[in-house]
């Protein structure tokens, strides 16, 4: 059954996420789009109902205030205005509140009686209406996926796996950057469990070789992102017919990388990462999911909880939490103490009741005492946070003796380690990664 759905067009509000959830809390589905969408362009999607304009503080690009396209006007789509004093026409309802169920209560009367939309927003057509349209876009082509084995990408080959079958083939590429044993589960669980075709490829070497020195935390993500890319190309050439390359790229990842008023927080390798002369054809059905939906998705796929959620894991993997410039040294102080906190959270019960946990290692050394000697050594970071969406996170507070035990543990069995902190900055002002 296809969905009806109504647009979020971003005018420079700093809140469409929250409207776009708000809409499809209601059971009606929703996708963002620029504020500039051309009739071309809103004429190849389906089953639009109406149409909100989100107006907000950055509004003006190069000095100039925005508004909606002609075409938006003239697509005779109802049309809601919140919060944007150069709307043309659309009610106005100004100040948004700040829970969704309080912004969905607010659409409401616009989403179902002026627009007519059915409330037919659930995973069970949200899956069926993916696999048509990856049927629709792939014909009888092949697919190649680059599958991190976290939960998006996990995600991603399950989709395809039902709309596509052995016309996919996934590649886990070992890029030096895994946590510990990951690799090996990926194996396990894809290839031996559920019969995917799946290439594994070590190329640990070549990506610390091609990361060595670098430091800046952006060129490290493209330049892993460009070589991931590079990797997949040199497996599809052994391979016939490989026209498509299917990333789990989300929402979160999309909005951190960037949009027309709203300014990079940091690119992602699957968004900012991909280089120019790219010679794929992109397949990501995720792509307007936020992660709660994602884990919602994978279960209805039939994935099992303990792939659904598992931690969520950076493209760039380690490469991001051994800040600066990479050095096995630290690579390893990261994997073992990572390793170390994930047992001692699954112990305490927490491996499901904390969003994403995870330990840094800094690129700085700090004096201590180990065998009643002076030690220069590194401090790890613990980092612990609750969100829903990825777009906002809460710091989790850690029972005393939890982090007792993981701090005992990192100091005992990690090398080059001699201090242990816990991070207690929500998002905003940081960021869940440090990089």
């Amino acid at each position: 059954m296809k969905q009806d759905m109504i647009l979020v067009l971003d005018l420079g509000s700093a809140r469409n996420t929250a409207v776009a959830r708000a809409v499809r809390a209601l059971g009606v589905y929703s996708e963002i789009y620029p504020h500039d969408l051309t009739a071309g362009e809103l004429k190849k999607l389906e089953n639009v109902k109406g149409m909100i304009l989100c107006g907000g503080p950055n509004d003006v690009i190069d000095g100039e205030k925005i508004s909606a396209s002609d075409a938006v006007y003239d697509s005779g789509l109802p049309i809601l205005s919140i919060a944007h004093d150069r709307a043309k026409r659309g009610e106005k309802l100004g100040a948004l509140p700040e829970k969704d169920g309080e912004i969905a209560e607010m659409l409401r009367g616009f989403v179902f009686d002026t627009c007519g939309a059915g409330a037919n927003w659930n995973m069970k057509n949200f899956i069926a209406d993916q696999i048509e349209l990856v049927r629709r876009q792939v014909g009888d082509r092949k697919v190649l996926l680059a599958l991190s084995g976290g939960v998006d990408s996990s995600v991603v080959a399950a989709l395809l796996l039902r709309a596509i079958g052995d016309r996919l083939t996934c590649v886990h590429v070992n890029h030096g950057l895994l946590r510990k044993g990951e690799a090996e589960q990926v194996v396990e669980v894809f290839q031996n469990q559920l019969g995917a075709n799946l290439v594994y490829v070590d190329a640990s070497e070549r990506f610390l070789t091609k990361l060595a020195g670098v430091s800046d935390p952006e060129q490290k993500r493209k330049i892993i992102g460009a070589e991931f890319i590079r990797v997949f190309e040199e497996e599809a050439k052994k391979l016939e017919g490989i026209d498509f390359l299917a990333q789990g790229t989300i929402y979160p990842d999309i909005a951190e990388s960037g949009t027309k008023t709203a300014k990079m927080v940091k690119s992602h390798h699957n968004v900012g990462g991909l280089p120019e002369d790219l010679k794929f054809e992109l397949v990501e059905p995720l792509r307007q999911l936020f992660k709660d939906e994602v884990r919602a998705c994978g279960t209805e796929l039939g994935l099992p909880d303990s792939m659904v959620y598992r931690q969520p894991f950076p493209g760039p993997g380690l490469g991001v939490r051994c800040l600066g410039a990479i050095t096995k040294e630290r690579l390893e102080a990261v994997r073992e103490s990572d390793a170390i906190l994930r047992e001692e959270f699954a112990k305490a019960g927490l491996d499901r009741k904390v969003w994403q946990y995870f330990t840094v290692v800094p690129d700085f050394r700090s004096v201590g005492m180990r065998d009643n000697a002076r030690c220069f050594e590194y401090p790890v970071i613990l980092r612990a946070v609750n969100t829903v969406d990825a777009m906002t996170a809460e710091i989790v507070e850690i029972d005393w003796p939890v982090l007792q035990a993981v701090t005992r543990r990192i100091l005992q069995e990690v090398k080059n380690v001699n201090r242990v902190c816990y991070d207690l900055s929500p998002k905003p002002t940081a960021t869940i990664e440090w990089e």
